[in-house]
């Protein structure tokens, strides 16, 4: 009798592990600084993967713990204003690309989310539209930008 008590507690316990959901942990090379993204965003349009195998979107996991939401949204924040400052010096070329598709990557991943990353998209955006004088960005940086985002909302 003791043995199937024993037996039934860990079948209890195997279950109740068994149950968790495990899209609420945030993959690690998600959490190891801006320029794993910067790296991986160099595939862009293309497939684009943090250290070879976690997409953009991976990063932003439903229920998301706290500390890794501020570990990943400073990461892509860093980014994103880096990406920006270099597409602004060179409208249309690669960084504009990868701009675009690190947002489009970031909302195709928000929308699985129920609502808990919309401050960190929004806050994206922001940054991936700065124009330091509040001025027009060029029709070229737009067109790239919307390229990528494209790719990176299909792909990401």
């Amino acid at each position: 009798m003791r043995i199937s008590v024993i037996a039934l507690a860990a079948m209890v316990v195997v279950a109740l592990t068994g149950c968790g959901d495990t899209d609420d942990s945030t993959p690690v090379a998600c959490l190891e600084g801006d320029g794993v993204y910067i790296r991986a965003l160099q595939g862009a349009p293309g497939v684009v993967r943090l250290r070879g195998e976690t997409p953009i979107s991976a990063c932003l996991a439903e229920n998301q713990e706290a500390g890794d939401l501020s570990t990943v949204g400073a990461a892509m924040l860093e980014a994103a204003t880096h990406l920006n400052a270099e597409a602004r010096a060179e409208p249309g070329g690669a960084a504009n690309l990868q701009l675009g598709y690190l947002l489009g990557a970031a909302q195709r991943g928000a929308e699985q989310t129920d609502g808990i990353h919309a401050e960190l998209v929004r806050r994206l955006a922001v940054a991936a539209r700065y124009s330091p004088d509040n001025g027009r960005l060029p029709a070229t940086f737009l067109e790239t930008y919307r390229e990528g985002f494209d790719a990176g909302e299909a792909r990401g």
